[in-house]
């Protein structure tokens, strides 16, 4: 009783001390340390079937960020202020062997923690995540383009409840093969605060963390989608991560963006096997 108490105490200062501003953390377990880093308006419990299906016993770290799943929102700028206070966690934790695991915006972070702590990080693990979405999405357009206040935005903001809804049914759609899975994702958009949602993506198309990667000597883990093709995502993975230097890049049959939805078995194996190499 006396154990269950501690623990539920250790979760809730966690939240008091790291949950009121950009970042909302869980921990539980011991062992070495895992931090687990959700994407774009994505719940930290959507590491729970993979923390579920780990081989070993690890301290786990799980985020939720500032606006979504009903946490409080933060303003603008929004990325930058998440990755100062997890960057503030890791050292005020003093989280030593540290395994750093990203899907999509949180590869991002997950990318800036290994640049910054360098040989402190023992582990990283990239799902389905790109150092520059703007060069992809938007070739050629420079940063400084990118601005809160225009029009596509102000529309988006704007948007009525039902029509919104719709975009976000319409964008999970595409990014899982799973059909049970994409009301799920639908549903974290339509809760997410909105303009956390809309100021938050531009922030994240701003992002180029190319040049960082030179900083990283960790072995990584590459988990990409083939969606829409392996040809296309392989190139593009190749291409982005050219600077990285120590990388495994490993392409995830018939999935779309939720690697760990569309194959899940697989998903494990593949963190399961990197764990038990680098991070026992």
């Amino acid at each position: 009783m006396k154990k269950i108490l501690f623990t539920l105490a250790a979760l809730v200062l966690i939240n008091i001390t790291y949950g009121q501003s950009a970042i909302k953390v869980e921990k539980q377990g011991k062992g070495n340390p895992i931090l687990f880093l959700p994407g774009f308006t994505t719940p930290g419990s959507v590491w729970n079937e993979t923390i579920q299906n780990l081989n070993g016993t690890y301290e786990t770290h799980v985020v939720t960020y500032a606006g979504f799943d009903g946490l409080e929102p933060i303003g603008t700028p929004w990325y930058a202020p998440i990755k100062d206070e997890l960057i503030k966690y890791v050292e005020t934790e003093n989280l030593q062997n540290l395994t750093v695991i990203g899907h999509s915006m949180g590869g991002n972070l997950a990318t800036e923690i290994a640049a910054h702590f360098n040989d402190e990080v023992s582990g990283l693990i990239l799902v389905d995540a790109i150092p520059c979405m703007r060069e992809l999405m938007m070739p050629g357009v420079p940063a400084s383009s990118l601005q809160y206040d225009s029009p596509y935005n102000n529309r988006i903001i704007e948007m009525e409840a039902d029509a919104f809804a719709q975009m976000a049914y319409g964008m999970a759609s595409n990014m899982t093969n799973t059909k049970e899975k994409i009301e799920e994702i639908a549903s974290w958009s339509k809760i997410a605060d909105r303009e956390t949602y809309v100021y938050g993506y531009t922030d994240l198309l701003k992002l180029d963390l190319r040049p960082e990667l030179q900083n990283i000597n960790v072995n990584t883990l590459i988990l990409g989608a083939t969606f829409p093709t392996k040809e296309m995502t392989q190139k593009t993975f190749e291409q982005q991560y050219a600077n990285l230097k120590n990388k495994s890049i490993v392409m995830a049959d018939d999935s779309k963006h939720f690697i760990m939805f569309d194959q899940p078995e697989w998903f494990y194996k593949q963190v399961n096997n990197y764990l038990t190499e680098y991070a026992q």
